[in-house]
């Protein structure tokens, strides 16, 4: 029986373990014309636009991928991408993952949310398919004990923390301490996870955390509160963590009142390193600070597939799309290490990668520890500056340097 049947027979009972590509042998390497790959983003909803990208950019790697020739360990199987709206939802993006498996994807990729995310690699799991985080950030993804589910990006606990020490080395290096911080987050596994990490190591480096206040990101639609809430507490700094609609509202609050706070600053925000964010913010988005992780703006190889990209969208290739063509190539090369399509091989393929040449901003090659976490993970700060978007902290990172206190208090 060849897998196509197989799978067909095993669908009848059970939406475990399945594949939906077929394969002979044929002198030692499998012979395969198609290999699905699932994509799960928000391509409808408040965030679809971010989820677009992201589904574009993991096209784009599928492009050219197979117009180098394919899986070469697959006698050059070309690489398939099917998309699946998530819609926002948890259990929409977790039926939708179900549906790609069940139609042939031997692996997934996706999903920008956590809390979908979660769902997502609860089905990867359970179907022994290995799924490729390109975008989610809490730390609850990976603390299941799963063997199927691999984050390219750093989690919660090390943006959170990483931005905390981050604040405090930039305080030192420009003889401005920073003593006291005001939080405001989104409401979630996201928003929560990044605060709690946040808040721990703040203590730690001596910086206080005057207020934390949450907001829901549904019907999002006014910050007004929410920023007055911080700045009564009469912070050094106010942080935020949340998505590019609600965190664009939250900077143009800010920029409105009379404030004294030495900076904004992202953490984890998916507004503030957005090249879209300056013109949109304004006045309001001059010399905000953001730490994240962020494409690679040193590299060529990074320079080229955004241009790209850029030419064939009519739109810049952000940080979280290009996460999105980074995890096709990480199935890729799980592909041709494996020499199979089978989703059990691909996955121990995965989990023995080393790619020396990442599109992200980061010390070491591409790898994954025994929690599917990438070891080398890096979170850089970044700030608007001139109206663009650029690296400022630390020093190896940096394509600009770092404006601190910046112009943020009216």
């Amino acid at each position: 029986m060849n897998r196509k049947a197989l799978s067909a027979a095993v669908l009848a009972v059970s939406l475990v373990g399945l594949t939906a590509c077929s394969s002979e042998t044929s002198g030692g390497a499998e012979s395969v014309d198609t290999v699905m790959i699932g994509s799960v983003h928000p391509l409808s909803g408040s965030l679809a636009g971010v989820g677009g990208l992201m589904n574009d950019g993991a096209k784009l790697a599928v492009e050219d991928i197979n117009a180098a020739g394919g899986i070469e360990s697959l006698n050059g199987a070309q690489l398939e991408l099917s998309d699946g709206d998530s819609q926002g939802q948890a259990q929409i993006g977790q039926s939708e993952a179900q549906r790609l498996i069940s139609e042939g994807a031997v692996a997934l990729v996706g999903t920008y949310q956590s809390d979908v995310t979660q769902n997502v690699a609860s089905v990867a799991e359970r179907s022994k398919v290995p799924f490729v985080i390109d975008v989610a950030v809490d730390d609850k993804i990976l603390q299941q004990g799963y063997k199927n589910t691999f984050r390219i990006q750093p989690d919660a606990s090390s943006m959170g923390q990483s931005g905390a020490q981050a604040l405090a080395a930039m305080g030192k290096e420009t003889g401005e301490p920073i003593d006291s911080a005001a939080y405001i987050h989104i409401e979630g596994a996201f928003g929560d996870s990044v605060f709690g990490a946040f808040k721990q190591e703040a203590e730690k480096q001596g910086i206080t955390v005057t207020k934390e206040i949450t907001y829901s990101g549904s019907n999002f639609s006014d910050a007004t509160t929410q920023v007055s809430e911080a700045l009564a507490t009469n912070p050094d700094i106010v942080v935020v963590t949340g998505y590019y609609p609600d965190n664009l509202l939250v900077a143009k609050a800010l920029g409105s009142m009379t404030n004294d706070t030495k900076a904004v600053f992202g953490i984890a925000s998916g507004a503030f390193d957005d090249t879209s964010f300056p013109a949109a913010a304004g006045d309001a988005g001059a010399e905000v600070l953001s730490a994240n992780y962020h494409y690679s703006a040193t590299s060529d190889r990074a320079a080229d597939i955004r241009k790209r990209f850029e030419a064939k969208h009519g739109k810049p290739m952000e940080t979280a799309s290009m996460l999105s063509y980074q995890a096709v190539e990480v199935i890729a090369e799980g592909l041709e290490a494996s020499g199979s399509d089978d989703p059990e091989a691909l996955r121990d393929a995965i989990a023995g990668l080393s790619l020396d040449d990442p599109l992200l901003a980061f010390d070491g090659p591409l790898e994954f520890d025994e929690n599917g976490q990438n070891k080398n993970a890096t979170v850089i700060v970044m700030q608007v500056l001139n109206g663009a978007v650029e690296q400022v902290f630390p020093q190896e990172f940096a394509t600009a340097d770092l404006v601190f206190p910046t112009g943020s208090g009216n």
